[in-house]
């Protein structure tokens, strides 16, 4: 098993959203190398962004790299996760970036609706 690492990446998630509480255990158990923090917007922490924006939309920061948002936020995480890493490289083409951002915004869309239906079968 690899070593554990110093972050390489922060990432900040909505613990009051079940689909993002969901998504974030599934992240954590692929981070075996213990490279990226997972900051819970809601736990008081010092946040780089205020917490309204930051529940807005997923954020994530690589070390020595700024805070990006959205499909950017998710290809930074998963450069960090060596089973997802080539898709996180991959999205450094602008292209593939911007059809992702595409897709978030639609899922963005769609998370309400989502996240009442997760609460309603008591999925968490």
């Amino acid at each position: 098993m690899n070593a554990p690492l110093q972050p390489q990446v922060t990432v900040w998630f909505d613990s009051s959203c079940p689909l993002c509480v969901r998504e974030i255990r599934l992240f954590r158990r692929l981070d075996k190398r213990s490279a990226i923090d997972f900051v819970d917007v809601l736990s008081g922490q010092a946040c780089p962004l205020d917490e309204a924006t930051l529940m807005a939309r997923f954020h994530a920061q690589e070390v020595g790299g700024e805070v990006v948002s959205g499909a950017a936020a998710f290809a930074a995480m998963w450069r960090a996760i060596p089973l997802l890493r080539p898709i996180g490289l991959l999205m450094r083409f602008p292209i593939i970036l911007s059809i992702a951002e595409i897709a978030y915004i639609v899922f963005l869309r769609l998370r309400p609706s989502l996240q009442r239906l997760v609460r309603k079968m008591g999925v968490e």
